[in-house]
């Protein structure tokens, strides 16, 4: 199985070659069967692949393709590894991969560009699978860059709207920034262990760095900020709501298969260097539980559903990012599994709402869609369980209360990141509750123009069906201890080790279901049984204003502006000016004076012409003569 690795990422990248060269010449039928169709086998060959590394002895495959670099000892092998890690990552890059491209074929249809969308769709799954199947940190950074480029490309997909042009030079400006602090974070790496293969700075790393080395905490907290970037973690979370201005398959792409998680993947796989640093865990735990807070409250005051979704993105990672910090990678990753699938539906049904209301964002212009819209009434209905974390009945309760238990227990828990963590859980129902009654119940206010079609529709009830059971291949210890998720992961991930002094997991799994509950108590009570209420507090001067920040985003876009932009501006319009500008500016002169002069020659004028052919003459003889 291991010789057939590279068709996982060959498969979308010939697609993706296909269509950039040749996508003019195909028709709408033959772009989509080519661009979702090279995604499906890939999905196709993953599952086939993954059942024999299930059985395998050796618990990873390993297939090396060429050599890339061989320079004065520095040697990069272009060479493809899947372990259990990086198995459930392409698992979820490829199915979900494939399931948004189908669901693209009837979204996208009316485009202009419609083999242009599919090639960049395409080129974004290879990037991503390039990442997470890379042995070595080099090929993994060409994967990262593959990825940003990719954003950029598709979130300012319409790009005739300078506002959304804006938006991808925003991602990919911020993501750079993490970007850049990652590669000198490789560089040390490198430096310091003499490679960059993964599995072989797993077996040094010990041996190289004592615990809670400056070297080592300095090399994590530089992945970490490539990590804070790509997954749009605190401070580097501004580019993700601005990031809905690409098509809705591209945001269910970025959001559940590829982009954002793409620093959750990277702390997981260089687990063994955070480990190493107890200051580098403690700051990835406060960064995720820091976020998830702050995108909790920005997105119980959104209007548009697809930031409302943006920001509950966030609040996830957010959770991942907690559970990364406090050692549970087990339960990150799961939380990471579950919510791909349910993330995808919410996005995907939203896309179809928005696409029926005549592109229509507002969720307060919606309204009245439980009937008409059943189908997505229904796949949104369990999304948005999951997103809640209802209890017992959806995947989310499993995964999220699995890292609400280890931010309390685990050694690197503590009291106050599990009560961040539990009013994150309060926050996420309450709002997941008002975008429901806002946008299914109450008066209709658009009215609907078309129907989505099958290949729109077929897409949600899959996802809908996975969001229901993939989270119950995990059940707490409490609930019979069934852990196949668990199992194969720590193939790969340390266990969790938990504090001696630990509590009964009963009593947090209550206070977690008591938050959900209260969480859509409070959204049903002021949007869905008085609603005048929330006119009344609106009359409050404080509540507004504070509605007002937490509309902003807690106002980093003003901050970061204050702070980065203008200054950046103000230096730039005086540096316009430096020696290098004079020269050419006097270069542009002199070629616009010269282009003057010369052109008073051509002024039509025969008799000008005659006496300069003349003067010419006269000029040339005097030469000879003189000569």
């Amino acid at each position: 199985m291991d010789n057939q690795l590279w068709l996982i990422p060959a498969l979308p990248l010939a697609g993706f070659l296909i269509l950039a060269f040749g996508g003019s010449f195909l028709s709408k039928k033959l772009i989509a069967a080519t661009g979702a169709g090279s995604i499906c086998l890939s999905a196709l060959i993953t599952f086939v692949i993954g059942m024999g590394l299930l059985s395998s002895e050796t618990g990873f495959y390993s297939q090396t393709l060429w050599t890339w670099i061989d320079v004065a000892g520095f040697n990069a092998k272009i060479t493809l590894t899947m372990d259990a890690l990086s198995l459930v990552f392409v698992f979820v890059i490829t199915f979900i991969g494939a399931l948004i491209h189908i669901y693209s074929a009837g979204f996208m249809e009316g485009d202009k560009d419609y083999s242009r969308f599919f090639a960049c769709m395409n080129l974004f799954v290879f990037s991503m699978l390039v990442l997470v199947l890379a042995d070595n940190l080099l090929l993994m950074y060409l994967g990262w860059e593959g990825v940003g480029l990719c954003s950029y490309l598709l979130i300012g997909f319409w790009y005739e709207n300078p506002a959304n042009g804006y938006a991808a030079r925003k991602a990919f400006t911020i993501t750079r920034i993490g970007d850049t602090a990652m590669a000198i974070g490789l560089f040390m790496v490198f430096y310091q262990s003499g490679t960059l293969v993964i599995s072989d700075i797993t077996a040094r790393a010990p041996e190289l760095w004592q615990q809670n080395n400056t070297t080592v905490t300095l090399i994590a907290l530089l992945l970490l900020a490539g990590g804070v970037g790509k997954s749009a973690q605190l401070p580097l979370q501004t580019w993700l709501p601005d990031a809905m201005a690409g098509p809705s398959p591209v945001s269910a792409l970025i959001h559940a298969a590829t982009m954002v998680t793409a620093g959750v993947y990277l702390i997981a796989r260089m687990h063994i260097v955070f480990e190493l640093s107890v200051i580098a865990q403690t700051v990835v735990a406060i960064i995720g539980a820091a976020t998830l807070l702050i995108a909790g409250f920005t997105a119980l005051t959104q209007y548009d559903i697809k930031r409302v979704l943006a920001y509950s993105t966030m609040s996830q990672i957010g959770y991942m990012f907690l559970a990364l910090g406090v050692g549970a990678w087990t339960a990150a990753v799961f939380h990471f599994m579950v919510h791909a699938f349910f993330k995808a539906l919410l996005f995907l049904a939203a896309g179809a709402i928005i696409e029926s209301l005549h592109h229509e964002h507002n969720m307060f212009r919606m309204g009245g869609l439980k009937d008409k819209m059943p189908v997505v009434f229904w796949t949104f209905l369990i999304g948005a369980a999951s997103l809640a974390a209802v209890p017992l009945i959806s995947s989310g309760f499993y995964s999220k209360d699995q890292i609400l238990w280890y931010a309390w227990g685990a050694e690197g828990g503590s009291p106050l990141l599990w009560a961040v963590a539990l009013l994150g859980a309060l926050l996420t129902a309450a709002y997941t509750t008002r975008m429901m009654i806002l946008t299914f119940w109450g008066e209709s206010k658009t009215q609907i123009g078309h129907h989505p079609g099958k290949r729109m529709t077929i897409p949600l009830i899959v996802l809908a069906f996975f969001s229901v059971i993939v989270g119950f291949i995990e059940l707490p210890h409490n609930f019979g201890h069934f852990a196949l998720f668990s199992d194969l992961m720590h193939r790969v991930l340390p266990e969790t080790i938990l504090r001696a002094d630990v509590s009964s997991e009963w009593m947090f799994q209550l206070l977690a279901a008591l938050a959900t509950f209260s969480g859509i108590f409070l959204g049903y009570f002021y949007y869905g049984q008085q609603p005048r209420r929330i006119e009344n507090l609106r009359q409050n001067e404080m509540l507004v204003g504070l509605h007002r920040f937490w509309f902003s985003g807690w106002a980093f876009d003003q901050l970061y502006n204050v702070l980065l932009v203008r200054p950046f501006v103000f230096v730039a319009r005086i540096n316009k000016a430096d020696f290098v500008d004079r020269l050419y500016t006097g270069i542009v002169s002199v070629t616009d004076g010269l282009y003057r002069l010369l052109s008073r020659t051509q002024s039509g004028s025969l008799r000008w012409y005659i006496m300069g052919m003349v003067i010419g003459a006269i000029v040339i003889l005097g030469i000879q003569m003189m000569l």
